[in-house]
Protein backbone atom coordinates (compact mmCIF):
# COMPACT_ATOMS: atom_id res chain seq x y z
CA UNK A 1 0.00 0.00 0.00
CA UNK A 2 1.22 3.32 -0.57
CA UNK A 3 0.78 6.31 1.81
CA UNK A 4 -1.01 8.83 0.38
CA UNK A 5 -2.94 12.28 1.94
CA UNK A 6 -6.17 13.29 1.11
CA UNK A 7 -7.40 16.70 2.00
CA UNK A 8 -6.41 16.46 5.88
CA UNK A 9 -6.77 12.64 5.77
CA UNK A 10 -3.70 10.33 5.84
CA UNK A 11 -4.45 7.15 4.09
CA UNK A 12 -2.88 3.97 2.69
CA UNK A 13 -4.10 3.31 -0.49
CA UNK A 14 -4.00 0.15 -2.94
CA UNK A 15 -4.07 1.32 -6.46
CA UNK A 16 -3.67 -1.43 -8.02
CA UNK A 17 -6.60 -3.35 -6.17
CA UNK A 18 -9.02 0.12 -6.96
CA UNK A 19 -8.00 0.46 -10.02
CA UNK A 20 -9.00 -3.37 -11.36
CA UNK A 21 -12.05 -2.93 -9.67
CA UNK A 22 -13.32 -0.12 -10.93
CA UNK A 23 -11.72 -1.04 -14.85
CA UNK A 24 -14.41 -4.65 -14.13
CA UNK A 25 -17.36 -2.77 -12.10
CA UNK A 26 -20.58 -1.93 -14.32
CA UNK A 27 -20.74 1.17 -12.27
CA UNK A 28 -23.77 3.03 -10.47
CA UNK A 29 -26.91 1.65 -11.55
CA UNK A 30 -29.85 3.23 -10.62
CA UNK A 31 -32.08 4.13 -13.54
CA UNK A 32 -33.95 7.50 -12.10
CA UNK A 33 -33.11 10.80 -13.57
CA UNK A 34 -31.15 12.09 -11.03
CA UNK A 35 -28.39 9.57 -11.20
CA UNK A 36 -28.40 9.41 -15.05
CA UNK A 37 -27.66 13.28 -14.95
CA UNK A 38 -24.87 12.77 -12.74
CA UNK A 39 -23.48 9.50 -14.77
CA UNK A 40 -23.55 11.82 -18.27
CA UNK A 41 -21.96 14.64 -16.42
CA UNK A 42 -19.29 12.40 -15.22
CA UNK A 43 -18.95 10.83 -18.95
CA UNK A 44 -18.52 13.83 -20.37
CA UNK A 45 -15.81 15.16 -18.37
CA UNK A 46 -17.96 17.73 -16.58
CA UNK A 47 -17.32 16.75 -12.72
CA UNK A 48 -15.16 19.65 -11.28
CA UNK A 49 -12.06 19.25 -12.01
CA UNK A 50 -11.40 18.98 -8.20
CA UNK A 51 -13.45 15.53 -7.98
CA UNK A 52 -11.19 14.04 -11.20
CA UNK A 53 -7.74 15.21 -9.69
CA UNK A 54 -8.76 13.62 -6.50
CA UNK A 55 -9.70 10.41 -7.93
CA UNK A 56 -8.22 9.81 -10.96
CA UNK A 57 -4.67 8.79 -9.55
CA UNK A 58 -6.53 6.68 -6.41
CA UNK A 59 -7.11 4.28 -10.08
CA UNK A 60 -10.93 5.26 -9.67
CA UNK A 61 -13.00 5.89 -12.77
CA UNK A 62 -15.09 9.20 -11.81
CA UNK A 63 -17.73 8.14 -13.95
CA UNK A 64 -18.29 4.80 -11.91
CA UNK A 65 -19.06 5.79 -8.55
CA UNK A 66 -20.22 3.76 -5.94
CA UNK A 67 -22.81 6.00 -4.61
CA UNK A 68 -25.01 9.33 -6.26
CA UNK A 69 -27.85 10.70 -4.57
CA UNK A 70 -29.02 14.31 -5.68
CA UNK A 71 -30.40 16.03 -2.60
CA UNK A 72 -32.11 19.24 -3.76
CA UNK A 73 -32.19 21.71 -6.23
CA UNK A 74 -30.41 24.70 -6.39
CA UNK A 75 -30.48 27.91 -8.02
CA UNK A 76 -27.75 27.08 -9.87
CA UNK A 77 -28.72 23.36 -10.39
CA UNK A 78 -28.69 20.16 -8.09
CA UNK A 79 -26.74 19.63 -4.64
CA UNK A 80 -25.81 16.07 -5.28
CA UNK A 81 -23.61 13.55 -2.86
CA UNK A 82 -21.40 11.18 -4.58
CA UNK A 83 -18.78 9.11 -3.70
CA UNK A 84 -16.29 6.49 -4.67
CA UNK A 85 -14.91 3.16 -2.55
CA UNK A 86 -11.08 3.08 -2.23
CA UNK A 87 -8.81 0.02 -1.70
CA UNK A 88 -6.94 1.03 1.53
CA UNK A 89 -7.41 2.07 5.18
CA UNK A 90 -8.04 5.39 6.76
CA UNK A 91 -4.71 5.89 9.31
CA UNK A 92 -6.43 9.12 10.99
CA UNK A 93 -9.87 10.67 11.09
CA UNK A 94 -9.26 14.45 11.70
CA UNK A 95 -12.50 15.07 11.09
CA UNK A 96 -14.90 12.87 12.31
CA UNK A 97 -18.38 13.68 11.16
CA UNK A 98 -17.61 16.46 9.41
CA UNK A 99 -16.72 17.20 5.20
CA UNK A 100 -14.25 20.42 4.27
CA UNK A 101 -15.74 23.06 2.36
CA UNK A 102 -13.89 24.24 -0.91
CA UNK A 103 -15.57 26.70 -3.86
CA UNK A 104 -16.86 24.08 -5.66
CA UNK A 105 -18.56 22.02 -2.66
CA UNK A 106 -17.14 19.93 0.17
CA UNK A 107 -15.73 16.47 0.94
CA UNK A 108 -14.33 14.22 3.01
CA UNK A 109 -13.12 10.81 3.59
CA UNK A 110 -14.90 8.08 5.96
CA UNK A 111 -16.25 4.72 5.98
CA UNK A 112 -19.45 3.52 4.94
CA UNK A 113 -21.57 1.15 5.50
CA UNK A 114 -23.74 1.24 2.42
CA UNK A 115 -24.30 -2.22 0.85
CA UNK A 116 -24.93 -1.50 -2.95
CA UNK A 117 -22.89 0.04 -5.35
CA UNK A 118 -19.67 -2.14 -5.26
CA UNK A 119 -20.24 -5.25 -5.08
CA UNK A 120 -16.78 -7.37 -4.63
CA UNK A 121 -14.83 -4.63 -3.36
CA UNK A 122 -11.61 -5.68 -2.21
CA UNK A 123 -11.17 -5.02 2.18
CA UNK A 124 -10.65 -2.77 3.68
CA UNK A 125 -11.52 0.31 2.42
CA UNK A 126 -12.40 3.52 2.84
CA UNK A 127 -14.81 6.29 0.87
CA UNK A 128 -13.70 9.07 -1.20
CA UNK A 129 -17.28 10.94 -0.52
CA UNK A 130 -18.15 14.68 -2.05
CA UNK A 131 -20.92 17.12 -2.26
CA UNK A 132 -21.14 19.48 -5.42
CA UNK A 133 -23.73 21.94 -7.48
CA UNK A 134 -24.30 19.96 -10.58
CA UNK A 135 -26.05 21.64 -13.61
CA UNK A 136 -28.72 19.62 -15.24
CA UNK A 137 -27.36 18.56 -18.77
CA UNK A 138 -30.46 15.27 -19.97
CA UNK A 139 -32.93 16.36 -22.03
CA UNK A 140 -36.02 15.23 -19.97
CA UNK A 141 -36.94 16.98 -16.79
CA UNK A 142 -35.48 16.11 -13.42
CA UNK A 143 -37.44 14.07 -10.80
CA UNK A 144 -40.04 16.52 -8.93
CA UNK A 145 -39.84 15.11 -5.23
CA UNK A 146 -43.93 14.83 -3.31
Amino acid sequence: MEHWKIWDYPVEVDRTATKEWYEQSEGWSCECGDCQNFLALAKKGLLPSAVTEIVLPLGVLPEKPTYVCELSPTDAGHLYQFSYRVAGIMTDDPRPNDTIRFDWGSGCCGHDCYPYGAPNFPEPYFYVMFFAELPWILDEAPCLSD
